[in-house]
């Protein structure tokens, strides 16, 4: 058995034993299993509502979350499944106290179907050249209006496959759906944000 493979059994077998023991009530256990965590759900959190308090609001009710139905987690999935999936839970149904505030950076890297890795800017304007820098902050502006756009479950999903590089089937067990409709929702969301984009993608 390879090193790595024995410390991914090992980090596996600890993260069930703390589940264990945090269900049994130790406050100590709950603590390091939300460090294992807690960075992604802030970086899911900050991605969907691009708002530093809104994020920090839905890190604390996803984690108060986790607290009180820790009891009735039965293993069915993996741990981390279940606390994205709350977290996606979280964010569908969280009103912005300071609504509309978005600060989408077009440089913003996500892995495609292929692996290769494109940035924001070329998703939505297959035909951006170099010269167009003195355009970024209008285009900036537009992907921020589309945005605000997209319902909560089009901007989910866009957020997880295209800030968080998650897989389509990936997304679908967290939001308790079928592939085909997260990609409905991905296909709607960017053809909205290339459609507020056409003057820059010709």
């Amino acid at each position: 058995m390879s090193d790595e493979r024995r410390n991914f059994e090992k980090m596996a077998v600890n993260e069930t034993e703390l589940i264990m023991q945090a269900q049994g009530g130790s406050m100590d256990a709950f603590e390091q299993l939300v460090h294992r965590h807690d960075k992604r759900v802030l970086t899911i959190a900050a991605g969907y509502v691009h708002n530093a308090d809104d994020a920090k609001d839905i890190y604390q009710e996803v984690f108060l979350r986790v607290y009180k139905g820790l009891s009735k987690f039965k293993y069915k999935s993996e741990f981390s499944t279940w606390i994205y999936r709350i977290t996606t839970n979280v964010c569908l149904s969280h009103r912005s106290r300071k609504r509309g505030i978005y600060h989408t950076s077009l440089d913003s890297k996500s892995s495609n179907r292929d692996g290769q890795t494109i940035a924001l800017k070329d998703t939505i304007a297959d035909n951006a050249t170099a010269d167009q820098h003195a355009q970024d902050a209008d285009i900036s502006e537009r992907v921020e209006r589309a945005l605000k756009l997209l319902s909560p479950r089009q901007r989910m999903v866009f957020t997880m496959r295209h800030y968080e590089g998650y897989k389509l089937r990936e997304i679908a067990e967290m939001m308790k759906c079928s592939e085909g409709t997260v990609k409905k929702y991905l296909f709607e969301a960017i053809a909205r944000l290339r459609k507020q984009l056409k003057d820059f993608a010709n």
